[in-house]
């Protein structure tokens, strides 16, 4: 059963990108055969050893993992993108230690993106991290179980019964609900995921007392494998993993455990208790931790999103190769080494290897680069002058061949800080508390100065401090990413009109001296005012707060710094072009019946000359496709303060 499921991993990953089901299987396999191995001790009388068990488990594992690590490591230096190797570097330390789980879901990594090419290559350690996870708590609950018994005479089986049917209640109302409001968290989180390790530690439990006649076993063993490989093909499952779906494959899986050995030529179990299959079971966990890092590096050098069905099959093949060769030459002989088993301490010593092997040269690794970045960084004011280069009459003086920053390893990291949670002096309703922060804090300002808007206000952040710092403001930003501060009917989701009810309280609990808005909205298409921006304004005027609408920036179908990172800052494919330059600002209008409203134009010193190129002054302009990154944001501070107060002069509101 091992190799039907991890046989569906491979193939729905290569072929089909969709969930199969098959990693569930493996849950509720491993909870099985370790609740089975638990209630043997506990009812023989035998000690549990537990500790011994933990040692013993990782000292299994961890060997083939951490070889699978160190060659995903070594490929991740030649192969993968700059820009993506500090992230992925550090998945691989995550994934040693059985947390790689939570990374992802800390980085609201989307499990179904339709592009493989940009995924981690260690994504797949995510389920081998819930595993070990519960393989540290799952003995506790044996132990608890052996406690009980031997204080109330209590049989074990009732006694851990209770224990499983509970969490696996819990657990799956649990990950029905958030399944339902946070999928991207919930595929990988830990809690969403118990309910499966506890169905199959029920099914060890009630096992022995079932005995189904020949007929039904070979009944329940073809209905078990058939829906087992149809889960996939009948149900796009997008979105609904790990919710109540996961229980087709899982049930599909104990239908075949149940049906056993049905002592039938006709029985599923004859094609599973097959030679070559069997084989291929205990390949298994070599061949899941091959296939993935194999296929997202092929992927990458090919720079495709999807692997064609020819390639498809060369990779599989390949795979199924590797994983063989791997099992027999490196897992079955550590499995068979006597020397780690003879004490704790060796297998203390075999565990604390593996780990060293991945931490300490990722960490040497991540510390050279850090070392650079600083030794670069002290730099940057002579090599990488970012918009201060746009200036009438500037010369370069730095070294013609220093980097660009930053450095290609940070970019995607490099957006706008946002400050802390707003104080206690900001008394907003809990729902909208969130939303708030505190930029430049000041105790005693000569204004206060209030941003509203989504990311693309935040990134003007680091080009507005100086000013602040400057003219003694306190800066406060209100923002929700991906909202637009207009009206309820313009807002993309429920979380955005949520957020937009808190924006009038938060006016009246701040009432700043000074607002900067953003004041119009650009997709790769073109840009717009929207009608509800300029209700928002009307209302802003009629309550005599001074604005500023900051134009928005344009946004491109991909990430120009990328580009330039993989071609060269040169190639002309990078340097991009959008329909909003060379036109008016849309705000122009607005800004002319308004007194208390003026428009503010960035858009030169992002595309000067009409076009936008992926660095300027040596600096990437944007991190992504469409936030201009934080280094950048900074050198266009002395000019953005220079519009600002052409715009404050338009307002009649002093700066001092």
């Amino acid at each position: 059963m091992r190799a039907v499921a991890v046989l569906l991993v491979v193939v729905y990953h290569v072929f089909l990108g969709r969930v199969s089901g098959g990693v569930d299987i493996f849950l509720l396999i491993s909870a099985f055969f370790m609740t089975l191995s638990f209630v043997r001790k506990i009812e023989s009388g035998r000690p549990l050893a537990i500790g011994r068990y933990w040692l013993h488990t990782f000292k299994r594992l961890l060997p083939l993992a951490t070889l699978t690590i160190l060659g995903t490591l070594m490929v991740l230096a030649v192969f993968y993108p700059a820009s993506t190797v500090a992230e992925f570097r550090r998945q691989g330390v995550a994934s040693v230690l059985h947390v790689e789980n939570w990374e992802l879901a800390a980085a609201a990594v989307d499990y179904y993106a339709s592009d493989h090419s940009t995924a981690s290559p260690f994504q797949h350690f995510w389920s081998l991290s819930v595993q070990g996870q519960v393989f540290l708590v799952w003995p506790l609950i044996f132990g608890f179980a052996w406690l009980l018994r031997r204080r109330t005479g209590i049989g074990s089986v009732p006694i851990l019964g209770v224990c499983f049917g509970l969490i696996f209640a819990v657990s799956l109302v649990f990950s029905v609900v958030t399944t339902e409001t946070q999928q991207a968290f919930a595929y990988f989180d830990t809690r969403a995921r118990l309910w499966e390790f506890a169905l199959g530690s029920l099914i060890a439990l009630v096992i022995p007392y079932l005995n189904p006649p020949r007929v039904l076993r070979i009944l329940l063993g073809w209905v078990g494998i058939v829906s087992m490989v149809s889960v996939g093909i009948l149900v796009d499952v997008q979105g609904a993993f790990p919710g109540w779906i996961a229980l087709w494959p899982l049930l599909s899986a104990a239908a075949i455990v149940v049906a056993g050995q049905s002592g039938s030529p006709a029985g599923v179990d004859r094609f599973l208790s097959w030679g070559p299959v069997v084989k291929l079971g205990d390949a298994a966990y070599a061949l899941y931790l091959i296939h993935w890092p194999l296929l997202i590096t092929y992927l990458v050098i090919r720079d495709r999103p999807v692997a064609g069905w020819r390639s498809g099959i060369v990779l599989v093949v390949l795979c199924l190769v590797l994983s063989l060769l791997v099992t027999k030459y490196v897992e079955e002989p550590i499995r068979r080494w006597q020397w780690p088993d003879r004490s704790k301490w060796r297998l203390s010593v075999v565990i604390g290897t593996c780990l060293a092997l991945v931490v300490v040269p990722t960490f040497t690794w991540a510390r050279v680069d850090s070392e650079r970045a600083d030794r670069l960084a002290s730099e940057a004011g002579v090599n990488n002058p970012g918009a201060v280069a746009l200036e009438p009459g500037y010369t370069f003086h730095g070294e013609p061949d220093a980097p660009a920053m930053p450095l290609p390893a940070d970019l995607p990291t490099n957006w706008a800080w946002i400050g802390e949670s707003c104080p206690d002096d900001i008394d907003l309703t809990p729902a909208y508390e969130g939303a708030c922060h505190e930029f430049v804090p000041n105790d005693s300002p000569d204004k206060t100065v209030l941003l509203i808007g989504n990311s693309h206000t935040q990134h003007w952040l680091p080009a507005l401090e100086p000013m602040a710092r400057e003219n003694n403001w306190r800066v406060l930003i209100y923002t929700q990413l991906g909202c637009f501060y207009t009206v309820p009917d313009e807002q993309p989701a429920d979380s955005c009109r949520t957020w937009l009810d808190g924006a009038d309280e938060a006016v009246d609990t701040i009432d700043p001296d000074l607002m900067f808005v953003q004041g119009t909205f650009t997709n790769s298409e073109g840009e717009d005012l929207k009608p509800g921006f300029a209700q928002r304004m009307r209302q802003l005027e009629a309550r005599g707060i001074p604005v500023v609408g900051i134009r928005d920036v344009p946004r491109f179908p991909e990430a120009p710094g990328e580009c330039a990172i993989e071609n060269g800052p040169d190639a002309p494919e990078c340097t991009f072009t959008h329909p909003m330059l060379g036109t008016p600002d849309p705000q122009r209008e607005l800004a002319a019946e308004l007194p208390h409203f003026e428009s503010m134009d960035m858009t030169d010193m992002i595309c000067p000359e009409q076009q936008c190129p992926p660095t300027i002054g040596n600096v990437y302009v944007y991190f992504d496709d469409d936030h201009l990154s934080e280094l950048y944001a900074k050198t266009l501070g002395p000019e953005f303060t220079r519009r600002a107060e052409t715009a404050l002069a338009g307002l009649n509101v002093g700066l001092w």
